[in-house]
């Protein structure tokens, strides 16, 4: 078994792994968001490659995609698709080679999950729907009385659309402890800053009085403190809980770092030539400190 220590050395591995799969998928298709995509693949690999004590932090089978077993994942923030379908290839629902065929003519990997891929429970476009979804979803499980958990991610910039709230108000009247909800807070949309657009903040505060559980994260890149934050969540009783995780959009790509410029803009040749070499240093330095 590993140690705790060895297992976030794992998990930032993968992490920049992940990365390099993400920049060369949307170089070769020449389209995407990357930007949000950066800013989230942490969150989404402590998701989906996370150990707690108590074993994995969600439970899958990428064997058999649909498992009535299962925990869910929706992802609302949809423009970040490119970083879940690095994520699903690598926990194996799909070959990786599908990765090569991102936003193709009939390819499986399209600008926006659909339910038509493994591994993915509800299809996701529009801005503020995902929770709605994944409030509905942790209702029919409570009801059904199954102890399967409700995971989703939504974006800072989302929060400005009031369907969120009614759904907050939902999950909060319902007393939905099987529902967490990750909130990628980077501070940039594709139009600038979202306290500039229409400010959110202060976001903690807003969730609690909607009657979260708010777990703060001071650096939505440290896997050490969003697998801390999950477990806060999950001894959570009698209501939902929402790990707002400060983020860097861009994350992983030094020049491209906090700059709305970069939401949904792909690499040129040089950019990559630069952007590459610089995770596979990261990583090399992060093998010399095994």
């Amino acid at each position: 078994m590993q140690s705790l220590q060895e297992h976030l050395q794992f998990l930032r591995q993968l992490s920049l792994s992940l990365r390099m799969d993400l920049l060369t998928m949307l170089y070769r298709a020449q389209s995407g968001h990357m930007g949000g995509s950066l800013s989230s693949i942490d969150i989404l690999s402590v998701l989906y490659f996370g150990q707690l004590h108590s074993g994995p932090l969600m439970n899958y089978d990428a064997r058999k995609p649909g498992w009535e077993g299962q925990d869910y994942f929706i992802l609302s923030k949809a423009h970040a698709a490119p970083a879940w379908y690095t994520v699903l290839a690598e926990a194996g629902f799909f070959p990786k080679e599908e990765l090569h065929h991102l936003r193709q003519l009939n390819s499986l990997l399209q600008p926006y999950p659909l339910r038509k891929i493994p591994g993915v429970p509800a299809g996701a476009s529009t801005p503020g729907q995902g929770l709605s979804t994944a409030v509905g979803l942790a209702l029919a499980l409570k009801m059904d009385k199954q102890p399967n958990r409700v995971f989703t991610l939504i974006g800072d910039g989302e929060l400005q659309e009031g369907t969120v709230w009614e759904a907050a108000l939902m999950a909060s009247h319902n007393r939905l402890d099987n529902l967490v909800v990750f909130v990628d807070w980077n501070d940039l949309q594709n139009d600038g800053t979202v306290r500039g657009v229409v400010g959110v903040e202060p976001l903690a505060d807003k969730f609690q009085s909607f009657g979260f559980k708010t777990i703060p994260v001071r650096d939505g890149h440290d896997t050490e403190e969003l697998l801390f934050a999950v477990e806060r969540a999950f001894e959570t009783q009698r209501r939902p809980s929402v790990i707002v995780a400060r983020t860097v959009k861009g994350k992983g790509v030094a020049f491209a770092e906090n700059k709305a410029f970069y939401h949904s803009e792909v690499l040129s040749q040089q950019e990559m030539a630069e952007a590459i070499p610089m995770l596979e240093r990261e990583m090399k330095s992060l093998l010399a400190n095994i």
